[in-house]
């Protein structure tokens, strides 16, 4: 009995330690789902502190806590553009905001177009007498096209600057796929359709050099004139045109090369900075560290700033991100989803559509889908418009073709009217190990498609047909959307990129303007007046839910405080490997027809974690890699 009676005890012991513990947990996740939104409580009269530790984006991802789990990664913080510019919006008009501090030491970059529109939110919080003052300690292109915006720009001793444009080296695996006698079998139409060439070339074809080197001059020459409006004293044929001789200039004092060059105004350390904020701001007497000053954080300020929403609504629906089938997203454009989320509108007498694309396009069916779905508010008899971002290519101008008003802005990459299809084969990998096929057939088709033992030829025929439909769809989407005869068309598309201003000559957008202009032609058509309508974003609400995931799970490894200019030229490895694996896994993960910009800029860095040591090609990889 007195052994009995000590297992009882240790049972009741196991018991009550098992309920503490689980009502401990129960309380935290309590507390953390009351305290995941950001209360208006927080506001202080001070400085308004946006602190960019992480990317600029149009829409943000959603995070899949048991993935980020599983592969032990997680998704850097994304900040969407349209909160930034709203935020810097309603600071310059209110009076308990006398500064503005922008904290790029952990920043990632976005796209040109969304720079160029929170620097024009930055210049409207100056043109209202507050300054606006910038700390990094180094600044690349994207980091400096915001500070060059500001009152002040300050920088790391330690640290500095550099500036590379746009352009870069790409990868083929042609010589892979070889070696691994992969055959990648290729129907394409588009002289300029260049999304194919990893697959079969070994470098740029001379169409697509022709293309790419068009499109990035445009580019280059659009940030250098933003950049020298914002800041005129910038030197910046010095630091672009001959970088070497400027940083010899100053012995590889990158920081003091950047204030010679005018990209600075001070050099200082993050307390040398502070100290500055609260000459300008004050001291905040129950802050940290050696000169805190009241300030305000971007989440705390939205919560207390909500958008107005006075009279009828104008939906606003968000193509981001490749364009795929299913209901993939927010983030990804997955077509079930967004054709669900405008379906779900229709019975809300939207006054107008809004289309807001940045995509680089993808699946040739989910962006039929999606382009479904628009017509659909469109046979409503109600304005439609679509707005393009930073891109809008190939699939993303596939479901801009229903708009009655196309706006764009001079560094939108757009066009790529083409289609593609890759499809590997494995009928050398097998036959190298001595696996090989024979059999009977009944028709030219019995048994294809047979990934092992290759196509037939009426197999490639057939579906070389099919693509080549497929851009005659797309020709007379094209076409009948802007007043083109095919000819017409056909000579715009090929797979050839515009950038926004070329775009706008070739009659392929109407106009110049982002969101806020796009929004008030939806309204000026709809016959309503600046105060009688108010933009709703179609599947945007953030729940406390997702919110409580991010302070969760969130990465800011890769945004380390304090980056040198060394580990900023450097690059992430991580992202490097992303990029393999994203144009690599391309050649399996891409199913069916696909109409996709290859010169567009990736829009899923960072956005999921890495798998690439899971997929089969990767495998093979690192057998020959030994």
């Amino acid at each position: 009995m007195h052994f009995a009676g000590k297992v009882w005890r240790l049972l009741v012991g196991i018991k009550d330690g098992l309920v503490l513990v689980f009502m401990l947990l129960f309380f935290s996740l309590l507390f953390a789902v009351l305290t995941a939104r950001p209360s208006p409580a927080a506001v202080r009269d001070g400085a308004l502190l946006l602190d960019l530790n992480g990317v600029i984006v149009e829409e943000k991802s959603r995070i899949d806590p048991f993935e980020a789990l599983i592969m032990g990664s997680a998704p850097i913080a994304e900040y969407e553009v349209r909160d930034i510019v709203h935020a810097l919006d309603a600071a310059a008009s209110d009076d308990r905001i006398t500064a503005v501090v922008l904290d790029l030491d952990r920043f990632l970059g976005g796209g040109q177009v969304h720079m160029q529109d929170i620097g024009e939110a930055l210049d409207r919080v100056r043109a209202a007498e507050k300054p606006v003052l910038t700390y990094a300690t180094a600044y690349a292109d994207d980091a400096m096209m915001l500070a060059a915006h500001s009152s002040e720009v300050w920088v790391n001793p330690l640290g500095g600057a550099v500036l590379t444009g746009p352009g870069g080296e790409r990868l083929y695996f042609a010589g892979l796929l070889e070696r691994l006698n992969v055959n990648a079998r290729v129907y394409k139409v588009g002289e300029y359709k260049s999304a194919v060439e990893p697959f079969t070339n070994t470098g740029m074809s001379a169409p697509a050099r022709e293309n790419a080197q068009a499109l990035y001059d445009v580019l280059w020459e659009e940030y250098r004139a933003n950049i020298k409006r914002a800041r005129p004293s910038f030197d910046i044929d010095r630091v672009t045109g001959d970088p070497d001789e400027w940083v010899a200039s100053t012995q590889g004092d990158l920081a003091q090369a950047a204030l010679q060059a005018g990209l600075v105004d001070k050099l200082g350390s993050r307390t040398d900075f502070e100290a500055r904020v609260v000459e300008l701001v004050g001291e905040d007497d129950f802050g940290e560290g050696p000169n805190p000053y009241p300030h305000t954080e971007l989440s705390a300020w939205l919560a207390d700033n909500p958008r107005a929403l006075p009279g009828k609504t104008i939906g606003v629906v968000t193509v981001a991100g490749d364009i795929v089938d299913g209901d993939a997203g927010p983030g990804t454009a997955g077509g079930d989803r967004i054709a669900d989320l405008l379906d779900d509108a229709l019975d809300d007498e939207l006054a107008a559509l809004v289309v807001r694309v940045d995509s680089p396009g993808g699946s040739v069916m989910a962006s039929e889908v999606i382009r479904e779905a628009i017509l659909r508010h469109k046979a409503n008899d109600i304005p439609i418009v679509v707005s393009m971002a930073n891109v809008a290519a190939s699939g993303g101008y596939w479901v801009s073709t229903p708009a009655d008003r196309i706006f764009a802005e001079p560094e939108t990459i757009t066009g790529s009217i083409g289609i593609f299809a890759v499809i590997p084969t494995f009928e050398e990998a097998a036959a190298s190990v001595g696996v090989t096929s024979d059999g009977v057939r009944t028709t030219p088709l019995s048994g294809q498609p047979d990934p092992i033992a290759g196509f037939t030829p009426e197999v490639d025929a057939i579906l070389q047909s099919v693509i080549e439909n497929g851009y005659e769809d797309f020709l007379t989407r094209v076409s009948e959307a802007r007043g083109l005869t095919r000819a017409q068309a056909d000579r715009l598309g090929q797979g050839r990129v515009w950038d926004g201003g070329t775009a706008r000559q070739l009659d392929l957008v109407d106009e110049y303007g982002g969101l806020p202009e796009a929004l008030a032609w939806a309204a000026a058509q709809a016959d309503l007046a600046d105060d009688e309508w108010h933009a709703r974003y179609l599947g945007s609400e953030d729940s406390t839910y997702d919110t409580l995931l991010r302070q969760l799970f969130v990465d800011d490894s890769d945004a380390a405080q304090g980056r040198d200019i060394v580990a900023l030229i450097a690059g992430d490895r991580r992202h490097a490997l992303e990029r393999v694996e994203t144009e690599l896994g391309g050649l399996l993960s891409r199913s069916g027809a696909q109409a996709y910009c290859l010169e567009c800029p990736s829009q899923s860095l960072g956005r999921q974690p890495s798998t690439l040591s899971h997929g089969w090609l990767s495998t093979l990889v690192s057998l020959f890699a030994r």
